[in-house]
């Protein structure tokens, strides 16, 4: 196809080849060309965090990201973060649990973003865990559930499960975080 570049991109475990425009970007090609719509688009500046992924281990926000960069790279998005098909992320089930969401749209960029915080940070204090979410926005929450959440998932070990190898589209992560408000 003329104007577009091919890339190779293991995507939640699964490599994936494209033939994509060089200006689109992460979220677009998990979204558009993927079908993956757990990863929010919301500011398109970096501002709000719904589209963060995990780019080879580190939490990314995707829509500052090109496709073409992330060309032989990982990407987790949050329908990869599960166990399993039938299995929720202890982040997942914290969320579910301590009723830390309410819309939905940014549960899967602070479930990544958390993730990537709890892989750091295994067991953070209160204060660490609202830093390492700063740069993700909730409209509906108020926070303390979300905070509550990672912190209850830390308890539960949740660490070590973070980057476990991943299972392309679990059915279970649509029930918490990915796919909500696609």
């Amino acid at each position: 196809m003329a104007g577009t570049v091919p890339v190779r991109i293991t995507v939640n475990g699964e490599a994936r080849e494209s033939e994509v425009e060089p200006r689109l970007l992460l979220v677009h090609y998990l979204r558009d060309v993927l079908g993956l719509t757990g990863t929010h688009v919301g500011c398109d500046t970096t501002n709000c965090g719904a589209c963060t992924v995990h780019l080879d281990g580190e939490a990314v926000k995707s829509c500052t990201v090109l496709a073409v960069q992330a060309h032989g790279a990982e990407v987790t998005t949050i329908e990869g973060l599960a166990p399993g098909p039938d299995e929720l992320h202890p982040l997942q089930e914290a969320f579910w649990a301590d009723h830390a969401l309410q819309c939905g749209y940014c549960t899967p960029g602070m479930i990544m973003a958390a993730a990537d915080l709890l892989k750091r940070t295994p067991h953070p204090t209160e204060e660490e865990v609202r830093h390492g979410l700063e740069g993700n926005l909730c409209r509906c929450t108020g926070y303390q559930n979300i905070v509550k959440a990672v912190l209850d998932a830390a308890e539960a070990g949740a660490e070590g499960r973070v980057e476990t190898p991943p299972v392309a589209q679990p059915a279970a992560a649509d029930a918490i975080g990915g796919g909500v408000g696609a």
